[in-house]
């Protein structure tokens, strides 16, 4: 249980630049997003959670949307990343780049320390 919930903490700071990151390969709707993160390894992603980052990064102008109609149950509403979207896309990877690495070098010298104690 608490692993699920520290996975899920690390997934609300990332999850704009996921879905961004997502919707740069294609066009998608809500559950083919959640999808696409669930395939990428993210089975904790909640739907409820991706639903709501598709509607505000909508609502801020990083995505443009527009229904298709379907045959066989409701229509689909697609998102599409806007150019406005792939700019902050670029910088929310760049962000991400920077702490990820930073995160990555103290826990490298905090591993070389415990080698050295042994």
């Amino acid at each position: 249980m608490r692993e699920t919930t520290e996975k899920s903490q690390l997934l609300k700071g990332v999850l704009d630049l996921l879905v961004l990151a997502a919707l740069s390969e294609g066009d998608g709707y809500g559950y083919d997003v959640v999808r696409r993160l669930r395939d990428g390894g993210l089975q904790e992603v909640a739907e409820a959670s991706v639903y709501g980052t598709l509607r505000r990064l909508f609502s801020d102008g990083f995505l443009s949307s527009y229904v298709v109609p379907s045959d066989e149950g409701p229509h689909r509403k697609y998102y599409a990343i806007t150019n406005r979207g792939n700019e902050h896309l670029v910088k929310l990877s760049t962000s991400w780049n920077e702490f990820s690495d930073a995160v990555q070098q103290i826990l490298m010298s905090r591993s070389k320390q415990q080698k050295k104690e042994m």
